[in-house]
């Protein structure tokens, strides 16, 4: 069977900023507020950060449930991994995510200032300086049949998609404005060349965008 790149529930603003400028430690999103990004997410029965019982059911919770579904490893970029840029002061920032990443799979983080692979709980993060052709055929060969998240962020996504890797692409568009920052696009219809596009309307005021291959 085909192994695909899929991107799953990567959310951008309506102008298409996956984040905004001025990530911080404090700030993994810069200058977006996440609790309005991912609000839609947040309030799904499946959100993995869930310590309260309830939550919505539908299609917004359908498509959070699925994020691990049949994925055997990711692909991430640096600033997604952490906030440090140029070379690493110190390896003891391990990630935003503590001692329990919700990945449960092998992670490559795209980086030219490589560290040692190390791993937390279930997951190992390895840090890789190549071509997204020759990252992808690692991450593959990791996951062992299955297929692999490209996690973002909107410049990683738009380096596999100007190669040409990406398979399929779920994108959730919430109703708010970033301005700049980090973009995927100005218009989803930059993609149509490649993809079909079908956009399906949330009760919570998200779009989800659900591209694949022509």
């Amino acid at each position: 069977m085909q192994q695909l790149l899929r991107v799953q529930n990567f959310n951008v603003s309506r102008d298409g900023f996956g984040a905004g400028e001025n990530q911080s430690l404090e700030r993994p999103f810069g200058d977006a507020d996440p609790g309005t990004m991912f609000a839609w997410a947040g309030a799904t029965a499946s959100w993995p950060n869930r310590t309260d019982p309830g939550g919505s059911r539908g299609l917004d919770d359908y498509l959070t449930r699925d994020f691990a579904n049949n994925i055997g490893a990711e692909i991430m970029g640096r600033n997604k991994f952490g906030p440090q840029r140029g070379p690493w002061k110190d390896l003891e920032w391990r990630g935003w995510w503590g001692d329990e990443p919700p990945f449960h799979t092998p992670v490559f983080v795209l980086t030219h200032h490589l560290r040692p692979s190390f791993t937390l709980s279930d997951t190992t993060f390895h840090f890789v300086d190549a071509d997204p052709a020759t990252v992808l055929a690692q991450a593959r060969e990791a996951a062992q049949g299955k297929d692999v998240r490209l996690g973002g962020g909107a410049a990683t996504i738009r380096e596999f998609l100007d190669a040409d890797l990406v398979d399929t692409l779920h994108v959730a568009v919430s109703d708010v404005e970033i301005g700049s920052g980090s973009r995927l696009w100005k218009s989803p219809d930059e993609l149509l060349d490649r993809f079909h596009l079908e956009v399906v309307p949330s009760p919570s005021g998200v779009k989800h965008h659900l591209f694949w291959r022509k």
